[in-house]
């Protein structure tokens, strides 16, 4: 069994990256599902595969912030679940980013454009080419391959990390319209950004402004897309809306759900 976590946690992030090292990795790999270890043999003591050492924690003293990412092999070219978290400036506890991918899925290079430079998800550059044959494949925008399906279940996880730490909430930044979505299903509410999804489900309704833009003059802009929550996402990516998709914030209150559902009966 991996240490046990020590019963009083600090309130912030930098509090407890101010730690000793090994109790810091202590807390932080709570945060890593038992199931996702179990799946991919890695020893969860250790956090190694057949020896090697596949966690990597980016916490420093003095930092509000924490950067952590195992992979499934240590010279795995992508994590297998990524973390990105962060205090705020009020205090909350913040997920910024929260990747889990399939290592054994097709990889597609959208995180690089033509020129071999990174588009940090897109909104920088892009790559046609890869964006194409991924949404051809299921995925959605940003992804480089398909994921585990985890966040729900991930969401019991950060549950009680936050309680721990003695919050009643957390909140988290969708990068994307399918996220949004997404952690509408898991229960998540709006800080800001809920009139804007009601006014973007409105205007792909037959007759609407985004309706009406779904013209094929790109792969990404099929007349269906505003069937699905994958297609609108993947046209509100290629620009559909006149600006990019930010602004956004959403809130989870430990052990309640929110109820939103601003794309009621929506397929995937």
């Amino acid at each position: 069994m991996p240490p046990t976590p020590p019963d009083e946690w600090p309130h912030f992030l930098r509090e407890i990256n101010a730690l000793p090292d090994e109790q810091k990795r202590t807390i932080y790999a709570t945060l890593i599902p038992d199931w996702l270890t179990e799946r991919f043999g890695i020893d969860r003591l250790s956090m190694s595969f057949k020896g090697q050492p596949v966690l990597s924690l980016r916490a420093p003293s003095g930092s509000q912030a924490l950067e952590m990412s195992l992979r499934h092999q240590k010279e795995a070219r992508d994590p297998l679940m990524y973390i990105n978290m962060a205090d705020t400036f009020s205090g909350e506890l913040l997920i910024l980013l929260l990747v889990v991918n399939d290592p054994d899925s097709p990889r597609f290079e959208v995180d690089v454009d033509e020129r071999e430079q990174i588009t940090q998800l897109g909104t920088v550059s892009r790559n046609l080419g890869e964006e194409r044959r991924a949404m051809e494949h299921g995925l959605a925008p940003g992804q480089v391959r398909a994921g585990l399906r985890a966040f729900r279940r991930s969401i019991p996880i950060f549950e009680r990390f936050a309680s721990r730490m003695g919050h009643g909430l957390f909140l988290i930044e969708p990068l994307s319209y399918h996220n949004a979505i997404s952690f509408e299903r898991c229960g998540f509410g709006y800080v800001q950004g809920q009139k804007d999804m009601d006014t973007i489900h409105a205007d792909f309704q037959p007759g609407g402004k985004l309706h009406a833009r779904l013209d094929g003059s790109t792969p990404f802009r099929s007349a269906d897309h505003w069937r699905t929550v994958r297609g609108r996402s993947w046209a509100i990516h290629d620009g559909i809306l006149g600006q990019p998709f930010t602004r956004f914030q959403m809130v989870k209150h430990i052990g309640h759900d929110a109820g939103i559902n601003t794309f009621p009966g929506a397929a995937w």
